[in-house]
């Protein structure tokens, strides 16, 4: 395992290829025989995935994660070809941090869901709430216009026009029965004086 900058403790999992320099194979059993694996090669990815692992936080492992394997493929490539040994491909498989960190990252996600479904929420509101104050504004217009457009004359023509609807309706029986306070059905009165 390997520390952060930020103090966090990381472990890596990685995946490393690699090939013997030809022309030097004979140098590299001589000085270090069969176990090079075991005695150049683990030793130089642990200490190259240490020292660049502590360049980065935590959240620069995961956000930046090309860039730190690529240093690192960088410094171990410059390492082990010291040793004769050539880096074909080198790759994160994975990070994995302290359960608290994790639960500290998730909190965080969650916080600015949360965050940003306020912001959403409160758009959509400041958008009706503009909606409703355009659509009062019309109507009070509207009830501006009717206002200065009703005069004496234009209400006893619709007086006449909802009499002569009346009229259209009747079917020219009159009720059997009146009560006490009964309303005249259409106002005679008013068109004899006429």
């Amino acid at each position: 395992a390997a520390s952060s900058s930020d103090l966090q403790e990381v472990s890596s999992e990685v995946a490393l290829n690699y090939h013997i320099v030809q022309d030097k194979a004979n140098i590299v059993y001589q000085s270090i025989g069969i176990q090079f694996k075991e005695r150049i090669i683990d030793p130089a990815v642990q200490e190259v995935v240490k020292a660049v692992t502590a360049k980065y936080t935590a959240e620069e492992l995961i956000t930046k994660r090309p860039a730190v394997s690529e240093a690192m493929r960088a410094n171990l490539a410059e390492r082990l070809l010291v040793h004769n040994i050539a880096v074909d491909a080198f790759s994160i498989v994975g990070f994995s941090f302290s359960k608290i960190f994790m639960e500290a990252i998730e909190s965080k996600q969650t916080a600015e869901q949360l965050a940003l479904k306020a912001k959403r929420d409160l758009d959509r509101i400041k958008i009706e709430a503009e909606q409703t104050i355009t659509a009062a504004r019309a109507e009070a217009e509207s009830l501006r216009l009717q206002r200065a457009n009703i005069s004496p004359d234009l209400i006893e023509l619709r007086k006449i026009e909802a009499n002569l609807r009346a009229i259209d309706k009747w079917n020219g029986i009159l009720p059997q029965v009146t009560g006490a306070g009964a309303v005249p059905f259409i106002g005679v009165g008013e068109i004899q004086k006429r």
